[in-house]
């Protein structure tokens, strides 16, 4: 109702000084400021009118870090796959709270493994971790959604070296080696970004809403 008075007052007010009319003696007021004026008051009435606007920021294939929709690419390696934990690896991600919103069984080419893990490029050990995973069994590809899933998947891993990984890692708990680690998880958002595109489109990225998500992602 406020709203309505204000802006009715202001058209009207505006209504009076639009004249063509001169008056004697007198120069033709200008009708600029004063229709800025009416135009201000309409402008400044109606914001009480409109709907709050939530902005996001550029959505990018990692989502949005520090949100619920932040997300990790997480790779099941050869030797994960061959010793058949994929399912008791995917349970903890799922027993965790994060939402699986992206998964396939992929046997990498030379060239996914090279842009992949081309950081480490120069490493003396680059021939043998290239042609471990390319090896002809396939590795599970995945992404995980969830807050803080980059930081917590990376925790759940463990160590890159299982002799240094923790009891109730999944490298402390299934892995021996370093040359035989299991399991491959973003260390950054920037990673994550880089890695999901690598090895997915945004059509094979899911959008749902799991069972209990806000009893298990939302603060008080």
């Amino acid at each position: 109702m406020i709203s309505k008075i204000a802006t009715t007052t202001a058209l009207r007010a505006g209504a009076r000084t639009f004249t063509t009319r001169a008056t004697s003696g007198a120069r033709t007021p200008s009708r600029f400021p004063l229709a800025f004026g009416a135009a201000a008051a309409v402008g400044a009435a109606s914001l009480y009118m409109l709907p709050s606007v939530q902005l996001e920021g550029t959505p990018t294939m990692a989502g949005e870090l520090s949100t619920t929709s932040e997300r990790s690419f997480i790779m099941i390696k050869p030797d994960g796959v061959s010793r058949q934990l994929v399912g008791k690896i995917i349970d903890r991600f799922e027993s965790r709270g994060y939402k699986l919103v992206a998964i396939k069984s992929v046997v990498p080419s030379a060239d996914l493994t090279r842009q992949h893990y081309a950081d480490l490029a120069n490493k003396p050990f680059f021939g043998e971790l290239l042609k471990y995973l390319t090896c002809g069994t396939p590795v599970i590809a995945m992404v995980w959604e969830g807050k803080d899933v980059i930081r917590q998947g990376r925790n759940m891993v463990g160590a890159t070296n299982p002799a240094a990984a923790l009891p109730g890692t999944i490298r402390g708990d299934y892995a021996v080696t370093i040359g035989r680690n299991m399991i491959h998880a973003s260390d950054s958002f920037e990673s994550a970004t880089k890695e999901i595109g690598l090895w997915f489109n945004k059509q094979e990225l899911a959008q749902y809403m799991s069972s209990g998500w806000a009893m298990t992602m939302e603060d008080n």
